[in-house]
């Protein structure tokens, strides 16, 4: 994309609504427009990043055996009455009705609706285990919506649900589950911690939020320093063998870290003083195990092995996709403005072209731009080369292609780093090898 031609508007004054610095570098760079309180329009380059998270997560829960669908985003509130739910969830439902008087409400999560699609469909223990997800527009009308995309009205999400016959499968199910959010996490540049968490209104008796640590978290933390320094996924875990999975979770939970809502006090005195840290964090994704506690409460039942009827043991597995991008802001920016990861900036680099008109500045510009047009933004407008490298800055490109008079002569171009600052004079296919576009 030529950055003279896009659509990418960019704001010099810090906005002064904007109380966290994901919201103001989102709103300063371009990515997001507030339409009404707590609801954004995502433009051109902040989409591309929220597409860039979005296929990540999807790689990872294909590669679990979780299948994709698509839920609608209205639901009908006959399926949240049989559940018991509709009363009990309270005023951050958006009710509403149809021309017909029929009750309706905007999804804010989908336990009762995918538990209905599976009951209808699914009848024999033959057929399980199943795990079912998809990505989907959520809506929870927030009393006081803050912090940009963090905390907004309307946002993407990832809610995966399985269904087991046991226990035992279902917690197996949720062991894998929390194997494919850490290698997500870890894909997407962001140390995420699972910490012992409450299941809230969604109910269960086990749960774990994953929390990237930033002073800007809504959530307080207590964990041990140990953590920082585990590596969960560098010893391959067998997706389908229930000993492998006990043995990473066991590794995964082995020490300390609960939100504040479940800090335990006692077993906090038994992590070693110099080990003990407290901060904040911010939810990225949350996983529970709540047994029949849906399939029970609206009838839907499976023949055992025994002959038998049983209800399916279920779990519910979401990730805040739009949430994620603010949060790998928090934790991956500077005074400069954004540095994004390499798996999920909207553009692989900027080509900084610092004197356009000169006939060896373009055409090299040219040349770099030609060889991956869709992946490269190029910074062909008629600016001081000042206000070029801010705006590259600012954006958070990985990497940026400097090309100036005297280097493009000799075919050469600097190459600067953003998340280090390091800067190196080098061939353009040097360049290129580097960014990873051959």
């Amino acid at each position: 994309m030529r950055l003279s031609k896009a659509f990418q508007p960019t704001l010099k004054e810090v906005p002064s609504e904007a109380q966290i610095a994901s919201h103001r570098l989102m709103l300063r760079a371009g990515l997001i427009r507030q339409t009404s309180s707590g609801i954004y329009a995502w433009l051109p380059a902040g989409l591309r990043v929220l597409r860039n998270i979005e296929n990540i997560v999807r790689e990872e829960q294909d590669a679990i055996g979780a299948q994709e669908l698509l839920m609608p985003t209205l639901q009908s509130a006959e399926l949240w009455k049989r559940s018991g739910r509709y009363d009990a969830y309270g005023p951050e439902m958006l009710r509403i009705q149809d021309r017909h008087g029929r009750d309706l409400l905007y999804g804010p999560t989908n336990e009762e609706m995918i538990t209905d699609i599976f009951g209808a469909a699914i009848k024999s223990y033959k057929d399980l285990p199943k795990a079912l997800y998809h990505i989907q527009w959520k809506f929870r009308d927030e009393v006081r919506p803050r912090f940009g995309v963090m905390r907004g009205r309307e946002f993407l999400m990832k809610d995966a649900y399985s269904f087991d016959v046991s226990y035992e499968d279902a917690v197996a199910s949720y062991r894998r589950m929390m194997l494919s959010y850490l290698r997500i996490f870890q894909r997407l540049g962001v140390r995420a911690v699972p910490m012992v968490a409450d299941t809230g209104p969604i109910g269960g008796d086990l749960s774990h939020e994953f929390l990237v640590l930033a002073p800007t978290g809504e959530s307080g933390v207590f964990f041990d320093s140990a953590l920082e320094e585990q590596d969960w996924l560098s010893r391959p875990v067998d997706c389908d063998d229930h000993a492998s999975l006990e043995e990473f979770f066991q590794t995964v939970t082995g020490h300390y870290a609960a939100t504040d809502e479940k800090h335990d006090e006692a077993a906090w005195a038994e992590v070693p003083e110099t080990r003990r840290r407290e901060g904040r964090g911010i939810e990225v994704g949350h996983i529970f195990y709540f047994g029949t506690k849906y399939t029970a409460s609206m009838g839907v039942e499976v023949v055992g092995p025994d002959g038998a009827k049983l209800a399916p043991h279920m779990g519910s597995y979401g990730v805040g996709v739009s949430r994620l991008m603010g949060a790998i802001i928090e934790a991956s920016h500077d005074e400069g403005g954004i540095i994004w990861p390499d798996s999920v900036a909207p553009y692989r680099a900027a080509i900084l072209n610092l004197r356009p008109g000169d006939e060896a500045c373009d055409r090299l510009c040219a040349e770099i731009y030609e060889r991956d047009s869709s992946n490269l933004m190029y910074d062909d407008r008629d600016e001081r080369a000042g206000v070029k490298f801010n705006d590259a800055d600012l954006m958070g490109h990985p990497w940026q292609v400097v090309v100036g008079p005297r280097g493009a002569k000799n075919g050469l171009v600097e190459l600067k780093r953003r998340a280090t600052g390091e800067r190196v004079e080098v061939t353009v296919e040097d360049a290129l090898k580097r960014i990873g576009i051959v």
